[in-house]
């Protein structure tokens, strides 16, 4: 490893990074993170803080995992690499499907197929979404339905169902016959509404409204996030994910849950769909399969399609789509690890119990602090706080201020996440009550100095 005058001097020459202007890191160089331990990082200056972030929404099971780590480098030395297209499989792809397959049997999953991360799971349902249907004899069902605010991932198609458009417009045209509904955001929404139930009414009706016009004999799948995560933690009510599931079966819609923020244990139950009480016909799965260690996703099948496909004849139900890293067997040997660790501890239980104190936290803050508009949270470890310069017109908070309040929470003892005007959290499900007190702080602070 070179040292660290090389890598602050070369911190912003070569690399581009991901989400962000590749100018602003020679003016504003990114945090170097050098170690991790618990649910802490350090940085290349010394300054060790909680990760109220918990990597990018993925490290369940924090940093210190040895079981974890040990089937990584022992699976290295036993077969480091061996494709799992069509022909040849490993046993660690096996084993993994096998647990992967029954963490989420009470969601109806049946069937596995393993990606190199979320966005590549989210191009796989909605890819296998079409092809259900052409097997079917329904080949003009080809559109997808989604939210806005929601967050699919950024390969074509995942940036086409995306509900954000900064993560759309600098790239289109992108797909077409992808078409985009009201979210349940109760903070802002064109209805005015702030009563979630209503909120969510007036949501399906639209959505109802949308297939109707779009012709139902058209429309492939809605794909959802059971809690909105990167676009703001928007937390809908209980009614709202039911109500989805309810006009997907009335018109023959697939519905799809993007799991790969709320599954394995985030909201504070297995799944987020299971946190709503709804069976998906897919689901899109990454993070938290391996806890950020290794680059994993899958895409899961319910038995409903499963059946469609595997009783079909070969030309119309052959999967022909894949990745070279699909079923790799280290990361497969990282994903059984990690659910049985998962499972071990039940980080679910945690993430509830933590979550509604980081939630409750924040929503003390806010009596303290007017540039606080709205709360997020309390459904597991995913709390989300939307800052304003007016809290009467609900102006967005403009971005040097936020750069400050992320920087002086920092500087207080915790790695904070910005989008746009909102601060969103997702600790790794192993943090403690302490632990969640030293982010508080940090916060408080951060506030403060606004």
């Amino acid at each position: 490893m070179k040292d660290d005058n090389f890598l602050k001097e070369n911190n912003a020459r070569q690399i581009w990074h991901p989400m962000g202007h590749p100018g602003d890191a020679h003016t504003t160089p990114p945090k170097i993170i050098t170690r991790a331990q618990g649910v802490t990082i350090t940085d290349i200056d010394g300054n060790t803080v909680v990760d109220a972030v918990g990597g990018l929404w993925c490290v369940n099971l924090g940093y210190s995992n040895d079981k974890l780590k040990d089937a990584i480098s022992g699976q290295l030395q036993d077969l480091p690499y061996y494709s799992a297209f069509a022909g040849t499989s490993n046993p660690p792809a096996i084993e993994a499907a096998y647990e992967v397959q029954n963490f989420f049997v009470e969601d109806g999953i049946e069937r596995v197929f393993f990606t190199s991360g979320g966005s590549d799971s989210v191009e796989t349902v909605l890819r296998l979404a079409r092809q259900y249907h052409r097997i079917r004899g329904e080949a003009t069902r080809t559109k997808f339905l989604s939210l806005k605010k929601g967050y699919h991932g950024t390969h074509i198609g995942g940036a086409s169902v995306n509900g954000n458009n900064r993560f759309r417009i600098n790239y289109e045209p992108l797909l077409p016959g992808c078409y985009h509904l009201p979210s349940p955001y109760a903070y802002r929404n064109p209805f005015h509404e702030t009563d979630p139930v209503k909120l969510a009414q007036l949501c399906a009706q639209a959505m109802e409204d949308e297939i109707q016009f779009q012709d139902p004999s058209t429309i492939a799948a809605f794909i959802m996030e059971p809690i909105q995560g990167a676009g703001g933690v928007i937390v809908p009510p209980e009614t709202f994910m039911p109500l989805m599931r309810d006009i997907c079966d009335r018109y023959g819609i697939l519905l799809i849950s993007d799991e790969v923020i709320t599954g394995f244990g985030r909201t504070g139950d297995w799944s987020g769909a299971r946190h709503w009480g709804v069976k998906p016909d897919m689901m899109s799965t990454a993070k938290g399969i391996t806890s950020g260690y290794f680059p994993v996703g899958a895409a899961l099948i319910s038995g409903k399609v499963a059946e469609v496909f595997e009783n079909s004849d070969s030309a119309q139900g052959g999967i022909y789509h894949g990745y070279t890293y699909s079923a790799h067997p280290v990361g497969a040997a990282a994903v059984t690890a990690c659910l049985q660790e998962t499972l071990r501890l039940d980080l679910k239980t945690n993430a509830a119990a933590r979550g509604t104190q980081l939630c409750e936290g924040v929503k003390a803050l806010a009596e303290k602090y007017d540039i606080i508009g709205d709360v997020r949270g309390g459904h597991g470890l995913m709390t989300g706080i939307e800052l304003v310069s007016d809290k009467a017109t609900k102006t967005p908070m403009d971005l040097p201020t936020m750069s400050k309040i992320h920087q002086t929470a920092y500087e207080a003892g915790a790695m904070v996440r910005l989008g746009a005007h909102n601060i969103l959290m997702s600790p790794p499900l192993t943090i403690t009550e302490d632990e969640i007190n030293v982010i508080l702080n940090a916060l408080d602070k951060g506030f403060a100095s606004a």
